[in-house]
């Protein structure tokens, strides 16, 4: 398919019915647009139905939408994306390895997005930062009141215009008003396989449990501490010869990786929240 062609991405989540993947097949269909991708799922617990399409075409995307809502069940919600790269602003503390291969992957194309800033409580990450040219604020939390502190980041960040934001190994609690500015757009990466060992000193927590896997979790942030829906996760085996700082030193691997890849799942509309669990078309 020719690159100038426009594409969409058309995501749908709605109580199910009989035959919607064929009424909206066929609104498309009669719009002229072409179909080069879909999926659909039915959650078995709460019979809620969701759909990704893929299509390219022209067409009055208002009179798209409307003929959707009338065709679909009530509390419908249907949200329409032109494919092209989303707008990230990170944020960091001091450990360098997520966002190291974060901004590689920005640079050289392998993320569908683009890091327009980062934010940050400590100096340390900058001149890493800077050596990619991309805007670095500094926004120290110490002696700072944690709301006071999270409010003047939020007002660096909203000039930006982020589509999402990603905690980086960023260190601290972001408060609720943050959190609502952002719902279900924020992307932290959990230095462990969730819901084990939440909270602080994970690896050290796994060492003196004995694991024989330690893992990371990507998830998106809410109101209570690492426990957001969860987009992504994966494990590596350790063994009686690891000790704690062993184990964090192959967890960071891990951590890159999981976090990389849930985003890769975020900027290409492929995660639709449903509750405290996503339901993610890879």
């Amino acid at each position: 398919m020719p690159k100038d062609i426009n594409r969409y991405v058309l995501l749908i989540d709605c109580p199910d019915a009989k035959g919607l993947v064929s009424k909206i097949s066929t609104a498309l269909f009669e719009r002229e647009v072409n179909i080069f991708s879909n999926r659909e799922f039915v959650c078995p617990e709460s019979w809620q139905f969701f759909m990704r399409t893929e299509f390219s075409g022209t067409t009055n995307h208002q009179e798209l939408l409307n003929a959707l809502q009338q065709i679909l069940p009530e509390g419908a919600n249907i949200r329409l994306a032109e494919k092209c790269k989303k707008r990230l602003v990170v944020l960091a503390t001091k450990e360098s390895h997520c966002i190291g291969d974060l901004l590689i992957r920005s640079t050289y194309d392998d993320l569908n997005a683009t890091i327009e800033a980062v934010v940050a409580n400590r100096v340390t990450l900058g001149p890493l930062v800077e050596k990619f040219k991309i805007p670095f604020h500094l926004v120290s939390s110490d002696n700072r009141d944690r709301l006071a502190h999270a409010m003047e980041m939020l007002n660096i960040i909203k000039t930006y215009n982020p589509d999402y934001l990603v905690l980086a190994k960023y260190m601290r609690v972001l408060p609720p008003e943050f959190v609502s500015e952002y719902k279900n757009r924020i992307v932290n990466i959990h230095h462990s396989f969730l819901p084990a060992f939440i909270g602080a000193s994970p690896y050290k927590q796994a060492y003196q449990r004995g694991v024989k896997i330690i893992g990371a979790t990507a998830h998106f942030v809410t109101d209570n501490l690492d426990e957001g829906p969860i987009i992504g996760q994966d494990v590596v085996p350790v063994n009686h010869r690891f000790t704690s700082a062993a184990m964090s030193r192959a967890g960071k691997d891990v951590e890159k990786t999981v976090l990389a890849k849930a985003l890769d799942l975020v900027v290409n509309d492929r995660v639709f929240v449903n509750g405290n669990k996503t339901i993610v078309f890879d």
